[in-house]
Formats: structure tokens, C-alpha cells, sequence
């Protein structure tokens, strides 16, 4: 199994005498300095190193191989894929344009551990009523690309019965890293599990993704980075995950752009060691909005609504020490009534510049010490000029008790989710 390197750099917060031991997925540091205190060292990515040229092209040569789904199996002109019923099994490298329908089906890649394989999805509907619409068990890199223009559905039945070793638990499901990329859409809904599963990298770079799921709608273990497309997430558990069960120094989550709905009943992105958002849009109801050992947020436009806190920098990691880091974008953030707070950390709090606007009984709370270096906080519509701790009163803003959820999946109104 491959995985990238990872870099680990002490972190020095020179006016406090605080270090604070911080890394990133993908090893890349950058200084970041306001004009009012000294500088401070944030371990964060870029662009450049998270995703690839293939990663972010989508593009495939003419010379393809073909897989025809028929409703129940499928038609090819490759000597690498092998059809048994309703199972269709990519052995070789190449890339494959797929198109048609599997009524109760599932696809398979099952390559060597040094293959690339490309899955084109050109207007493609798969529905697996007990497995994986498509499931990874071997490659090195897999990548689902969206066909311009194309419309394209999975989806699981409710259960799942285990065909090997892997405890396959999404519509679609990779034991190793994938990408998808393309212009096209992709429309998962996951009765039972989560929407996507990928026990290494999870990369998405373009497309729009309507996900429905019973658990996560995308979880990753080791990283998940976004470089830009259009979401409509609705999750039982998270909107976006990443984490390691075997490494708690692993589970990153890197957002460059995209356009975010996630509504979620516990967190809408959650990552175990350092959430970064460089940019976006996003519109977020869950129980908590962003969640990570480690968030860093340098850009973007963020509405918020949580019934918990708006952003929580807890212990998931032994990697580094709970910090809060905002130094740019656009932050808005409503809280529900009782023990929540807009931003709580069990560390530290660092702003360094952007808007924050909080409306709830706590603006802010946390344990370990505070630096408002530059930016804007409005706390329930008045501006303050330093971050306050725990319990700031005022006006409440913020969503009802829980409603529970809608039929079809969906939500409840006003009042509930």
C-alpha cells in the first residue's frame, strides 16, 4: 500500500513561549505573519503539492477500452476485464469508458498493486442490492472520472454481505488511493454505510456529487483533499472524514475550492489531525461544523449552523496540540441554545486576519491561550477586538431542538434539521 511522506515541524508561538508540535499530510510549511505579533509557523499544503496534473485533468486518450453494462452483465472488446454475471472485473491497466446499466451489479478493479486504471463513467447507473456499486481491491492508483456531460447514479441496497477479506461497507469502496475527477455528475445513495470508503487517499478535483448515506457521506483514512466541484452532502454521521484507526498521526483533510451543502447529524467535515481550507463555499447545518485536532482556515466563505460548536479543535490526534487557526475568509457561524460554543478549543485560538461573526450565548472558549493578531470578530452584531473566553451572552441566533429527519431520506424542516 503506498502513502505519502509526512513531515512533522515544531511550531513556535513566540510571544506566548508555547510550542506546539504540528503537521500536515503532503509536508509542506509556510510562515504566516501578521503585522501586530511575531510570526508563527502553521504546517499546511498547497495545490500544487496535493493534487497531480492527472488528478486535476479528467482528460482520457482515444485509445480506450469499452465496457457496455447490459442490465444484467455487460459486453467488452478487453482482454483485461472479465465478466461473470453481474460482476464486472478490471485486471489490467488502462482506462475503460463504461457505460449502460447494472440492475444488481457491482465493478470490480482487481489489478496489480503497480497499475493505473481509469473508470470513466459515461452514463452509467449501477445499483448492487448487497455489495459495493464499485469496489477497489487492488491497484495503485484508481481514477473515476466523470464523463462531460454525462449523468451518472450508484447505489447500494441496504446490506451488505462480504465477499473476501475487506470489510466493504460503501457504494463505492477502495482498498487504495482514488481520485475522481471530470465534469460530469455522480449521484450515490447509500441505504446502508457510507457513500465512499478509501482505506488510503481520497482526492476529488472537479464534478458535481449529490450523496445520500446512512453513515459518512466520504470518508478517507489517510487524507482527503478537495480541489474544486460542486457537493450536495446528507449524512447520518459525517459530510466529510478522514481518519486513521491504525495512526492517529494520519486522517488529514485539504480543501483548495469546491462549492459545499453538507448537512450532517454529527459533524459536517471532521478530520483527526489538521483540517485546512484554502477556499470555498460553504453552507453547513450538523450537530458540528468543521472538527480536527488542527483547523486551519485561510480563505473561503463559510456559513455555519451547529447545534454543538461552530468549529471544535479537539484532542484526535497526538500529533499536534488543539489549536484554532483562521487567517483569512469569510466566517459566519449560528449556534443553538444550551452548552455550545461558536469556536471552542481545547487548546489554542490564533487569528490572524478575516471576518467572524458569531450569534449564540458563547462566541468563543478555550483552555489553552488566545491571539487576535488582525481580522474582524462581530459577536451577536457587535464588533469586539479581542477573543473573548466562554459564556459572551446576547442574542440567539441558531436552530431548533432536533426534528429528526424527513422522508426520503432527506430532512426534516425548520425546527429539526
Amino acid at each position: 500500500m503506498k502513502h505519502k511522506k509526512y513531515d512533522l515541524k515544531h511550531l513556535s508561538f513566540a510571544l506566548l513561549g508555547l510550542f506546539v508540535a504540528a503537521a500536515i499530510a503532503f509536508g509542506v510549511f509556510r510562515t504566516s505573519t501578521s503585522a501586530s505579533s511575531a510570526s508563527a509557523e502553521s504546517a499546511v499544503t498547497s495545490a500544487d503539492d496535493a493534487f497531480s496534473e492527472r488528478d486535476l485533468s479528467g482528460a482520457y486518450d482515444d485509445e480506450v477500452f469499452s465496457i457496455t453494462l447490459t442490465g444484467s452483465g455487460a459486453q467488452t472488446d478487453s482482454s483485461g476485464v472479465t465478466v461473470s454475471g453481474s460482476t464486472v472485473t478490471v485486471t489490467a491497466e488502462g482506462t475503460y469508458v463504461i457505460t449502460g446499466t447494472l440492475n444488481d451489479g457491482t465493478i470490480v478493479v482487481d489489478a496489480t498493486k503497480d497499475d493505473k486504471v481509469q473508470l470513466v463513467l459515461s452514463g452509467v447507473s449501477i445499483r448492487s442490492s448487497d455489495y459495493a456499486a464499485i469496489y477497489v481491491k487492488q491497484a495503485d492508483k484508481v481514477f473515476v472520472t466523470l464523463a462531460d456531460g454525462t449523468e451518472n447514479t450508484l447505489s447500494n441496497g441496504g446490506t451488505y454481505v462480504q465477499r473476501d477479506e475487506n470489510e466493504v461497507d460503501a457504494v463505492v469502496f477502495s482498498k487504495d488511493d482514488i481520485t475522481f475527477n471530470g465534469t460530469g455528475s455522480l449521484v450515490i445513495t447509500a441505504s446502508s454505510g457510507s457513500g465512499v470508503v478509501g482505506k488510503d487517499e481520497v482526492t476529488i478535483t472537479d464534478g458535481t456529487y449529490q450523496i445520500t448515506a446512512a453513515k459518512n457521506a466520504i470518508r478517507a483514512k489517510d487524507s482527503l483533499a478537495v480541489a474544486g466541484g460542486s457537493f450536495t452532502l446528507y449524512a447520518s454521521a459525517d459530510g466529510l472524514h478522514a481518519e486513521n484507526g491504525d495512526d492517529d498521526t494520519l486522517g488529514s483533510v485539504y480543501i483548495a475550492g469546491g462549492s459545499f451543502v453538507i448537512q450532517a447529524r454529527d459533524d459536517a467535515i471532521h478530520a483527526n489531525t489538521i483540517l485546512q481550507i484554502d477556499g470555498g463555499s460553504f453552507t453547513l447545518t450538523a450537530a458540528e461544523g468543521l472538527e480536527a485536532t488542527y483547523v486551519l482556515i485561510n480563505g473561503g466563505t463559510l456559513q455555519i449552523s451547529a447545534s454543538d460548536d461552530g468549529i471544535n479543535a479537539a484532542k484526535k490526534s497526538s500529533l499536534c496540540t488543539p489549536t484554532v487557526e483562521i487567517n483569512g475568509g469569510d466566517i459566519t457561524i449560528t449556534m443553538g441554545a444550551g452548552d455550545t460554543d461558536g469556536v471552542d478549543a481545547n487548546g489554542n485560538i490564533v487569528i490572524n486576519g478575516g471576518t467572524i461573526r458569531v450569534t449564540g450565548q458563547s462566541a468563543f472558549d478555550y483552555d489553552g491561550t488566545a491571539q487576535y493578531n488582525g481580522g474582524t470578530i462581530i459577536v451577536n452584531g457587535q464588533q469586539v477586538y479581542s477573543i473573548p473566553n466562554q459564556m459572551m451572552g446576547g442574542g440567539m441566533g441558531g436552530m431548533g431542538g432536533r426534528g429528526g429527519w424527513g422522508g426520503k431520506g432527506g430532512w426534516g424542516g425548520r425546527g429539526g434539521w
